[in-house]
């Protein structure tokens, strides 16, 4: 019984160390794999970095048009995200909790603008609300004048970036247990109230996870902004914009601004994956 028992274990362990080397084996394997796409996404990125030189990085976050570039993409962009909060949330709360004729077309037509290549996105906006669009043309009538200014300049950031959080509103409010929200009601609790005492609460890490990206895909927005807006320095000209105008006039300052996008997109992408690592976490819980 005992020389039994031995070569038992004696088999088990083989059998641990076989699994534990053919599993060693693949995971060389994979990272064999998936080393030259991993060097092609880290190459021009690492490049990027060591180019935009410490001392050219400083003094250039100084310059006049590197500032009001700055400015202006902070200030479009919050403008921006403080819309998409107030008209992407019943948007999203209607795709998560109705079911509707036309559900599935209005969904399509949120996502549309995510895969829309963005210099058709400025063309829509021109032939939209430009001074001989449809809108435009009733609004220059009135001597409201909406392309080329800062408010195309939201617009395009509007158009481009409020799908993300829309989306990702949907997929908060669609995840919230309805039985509290039930409960809560039958506490005496009125609509809004259960919205922003329990739905919200609730799927808190979804919102804040798509109004960054929401953000930061403000931030980078360049097709629609250059066709509908214009890139007019101190008016109309955001990060992006500046950068392309700097590629071709002052590389240090295209570095420059380039560096400090590289930077907020790391950045952003790294708080949205922490946020959802630690929503599916309370999920499974």
């Amino acid at each position: 019984m005992v020389t039994a028992s031995n070569s038992t274990a004696t088999a088990a362990a083989a059998v641990r160390v076989e699994r534990r080397w053919r599993r060693a084996r693949e995971d060389a394997l994979l990272v064999l794999l998936s080393v030259p796409l991993v060097l092609f996404l880290t190459l021009p990125l690492l490049a990027l970095v060591v180019r935009a030189a410490p001392v050219d990085f400083l003094s250039n976050l100084f310059d006049v048009e590197v500032a009001q570039a700055i400015w202006l993409s902070m200030a479009t962009t919050t403008t921006t995200l403080l819309l998409t909060l107030v008209l992407g949330a019943p948007v999203a709360y209607l795709l998560a909790r109705r079911r509707f004729r036309g559900h599935a077309a209005l969904d399509t037509l949120i996502d549309l603008p995510i895969v829309l290549p963005p210099l058709v996105a400025g063309i829509a906006l021109l032939l939209a609300f430009g001074r001989r669009g449809l809108l435009g043309q009733q609004l220059s009538i009135l001597g409201v004048d909406i392309a080329f200014t800062q408010v195309a300049v939201v617009m395009a950031q509007l158009f481009v970036a409020a799908p993300f959080f829309v989306k990702a509103a949907t997929a908060g409010f669609a995840n919230v247990d309805r039985e509290i929200e039930y409960a809560a009601a039958l506490d005496g609790a009125s609509s809004f109230q259960v919205f922003r005492m329990i739905t919200v609460p609730l799927s808190g890490a979804a919102l804040l996870a798509g109004a960054i990206m929401t953000w930061a895909r403000a931030l980078g927005e360049f097709g629609a902004t250059i066709i509908f807006a214009g890139n007019f320095p101190g008016r109309t000209q955001t990060m992006p914009l500046a950068i392309y105008l700097g590629f071709e006039l002052n590389l240090n300052r295209a570095l420059t601004l380039s560096a400090i996008l590289l930077l907020t997109s790391f950045l952003v992408l790294f708080v949205v994956k922490v946020l959802l690592r630690q929503r599916l976490q309370a999920w499974s819980q």
